[in-house]
């Protein structure tokens, strides 16, 4: 037998009740050193400063191919944290509570506290708000939520600003105080985790680097505007159908950056300094974010947790910067829906297992449940709406012990758009070397379904020789055998691909 499985395997029997850690970020792709290379968002870029972050990195399953569900803050994370889709959830926007519109279904925290954690959370881990998730789903969470007040910086309605020391002193950023309760919090729940009376659940959810790009000013000095670059492809791919297009009004909306009247029309962008200042701030709140993840992470192992804690760490969707002539999310280009993933486990994943197999954000909850050695979820049925615990994900431990084993061919997300009175949803799914997108019309309420017979636009990139997605063949003679395939692929849904 396997050595390594061997391992996993009295790991899971010895040590069924390992805390977790729970750490997310807000709109991060992933810009982080760890990805450097074939995997990271576009090849134009300085060198990323991200040491905390690629650190856990080194002593995870650093899942180089994760793919959200939908590239939207509410969506994907009513779609993780309950490890079913957004057409089973019905959550397609900011307004929407899965509770209310697609089911009583069990969280991840909820699970782990039906299971003797306490679960503890903070900041952004639920989108918040009354209407997207009743106030943070507070069936989750053994105490009351906590969230640090918005800070004054942010209300300024500027899209990025450096605040100096001598600012953030008197008055810290909101994920400053985030951090410094997620150190606060470790030390109230460690004692009793030490003693074996009860294992913690204890969720960080960071709202950087989403807009307005706010950090400490220090770090605005990592990246000189010398070495801030355009993007290589400032302009939407060739031949793509215009649904494919968000124009990122609310970017364009900021104050310093509505003054250049930008119309977000296909094949526009924004000047090019407004662009490097955009891309520069972007980094530097990466780079902020990354400090706070190492904060809280030290408090772990100064407390002598770390040999006994899971801990996890993803961004909820990626980021356009200027790619495509694009800006923010909501799109089903990589960028959008290529995320940061990883998880550590103790003992297992000490050396670091790096995987390039395609993996989707509704497989974490499986995963962690299956580390933590709590009993695995049930498939999700083809109707799920009445069954509380399911997942429509798979467990993602047989690549700690086999990294290069494939689990899926192929991955799926989704984008609604609005064309008049005409529903459309864009589904696109990805296998190791291609993207294809259909948008068809849909029906919400009650059918949720798209009508396969009215399309709206289709797009096809072939990922080996154009990993910008810079050309669409979807319409190319050469390419219809192919485009027919993946088609079928794509009809036939995750359950059956």
């Amino acid at each position: 037998m396997n050595s390594l499985l061997i391992l996993t395997m009295c790991y899971i029997a010895t040590q069924a009740r390992q805390n977790v850690l729970f750490l997310v970020a807000d709109d991060m792709r992933p810009q982080l050193g760890a990805y450097d290379g074939p995997d990271f968002p576009n090849p134009v870029h300085p060198v990323m400063h991200t040491p905390n972050i690629d650190a856990l990195a080194n002593t995870s399953l650093l899942l180089k191919k994760a793919f959200v569900q939908q590239a939207l803050c509410n969506p994907s994370r009513s779609s993780l944290l309950t490890s079913r889709r957004p057409d089973t959830t019905h959550v397609y926007d900011l307004k929407h509570y899965f509770r209310k519109v697609g089911g009583n279904f069990t969280t991840i925290p909820q699970y782990f506290k039906e299971n003797g954690y306490m679960t503890v959370g903070m900041g952004k881990i639920f989108h918040p708000g009354e209407a997207a998730s009743g106030r943070d789903d507070p069936i989750s969470w053994s105490v009351p939520y906590f969230h640090a007040k918005d800070d004054s910086y942010s209300k300024k309605g500027y899209s990025w600003l450096a605040i100096p020391r001598s600012d953030y002193v008197k008055e810290p950023l909101q994920d400053m105080v985030l951090a410094d309760n997620a150190v606060k919090v470790l030390r109230e729940v460690a004692p009793a985790a030490k003693r074996g009376e009860q294992p913690f659940f204890v969720a960080v959810g960071f709202h950087k680097p989403h807009l307005p790009f706010i950090f400490r000013g220090e770090f605005l000095d990592l990246y000189p505007l010398e070495d801030i670059q355009l993007p290589d492809n400032e302009y939407a791919p060739v031949n793509m159908p215009s649904v494919a297009w968000f124009p990122f009004d609310n970017l364009r909306n900021y104050k310093d950056i509505a003054k250049v009247n930008a119309s977000g029309d296909i094949n526009t962008t924004f000047p090019t300094n407004i662009v490097k200042d955009l891309r520069r701030a972007y980094y530097s709140a990466v780079s902020y974010t990354d400090s706070l993840v190492g904060q809280v992470i030290q408090e772990l192992n100064n407390l002598g947790l770390a040999n006994t804690t899971i801990v996890s760490f993803w961004g909820d969707h990626g980021w356009e910067l200027g790619e495509h002539g694009e800006w923010c999310k909501e799109t089903n280009f990589e960028n959008a829906v290529h995320a940061p993933m990883m998880i550590q486990i103790p003992g297992v994943t000490d050396r670091g297992i790096i995987t390039e197999q395609m993996t989707e954000f509704v497989d974490l909850f499986p995963t962690l449940v299956e580390a933590a050695g709590l009993s695995p979820l049930p498939p999700c049925p083809e109707d799920s709406s009445n069954t509380i615990l399911c997942t429509e994900g798979t467990s993602l431990m047989p690549l700690v012990t086999n990294p290069n084993i494939t689990l899926k061919e192929v991955v799926f997300s989704q984008y609604p758009r609005k064309l008049g009175d005409q529903s459309v949803m864009g589904y696109t799914l990805r296998t190791q070397h291609y993207r294809y997108t259909e948008w068809a019309a849909f029906t919400k309420a009650p059918i949720y379904k798209p009508d396969w017979s009215r399309l709206y636009g289709m797009e096809l990139y072939n990922h080996t020789g154009d990993p910008e997605e810079n050309y669409n063949h979807a319409y190319d003679d050469s390419y219809a055998t192919l485009r027919t395939m993946l088609s079928s692929l794509l009809r036939k849904g995750w359950r059956n691909s």
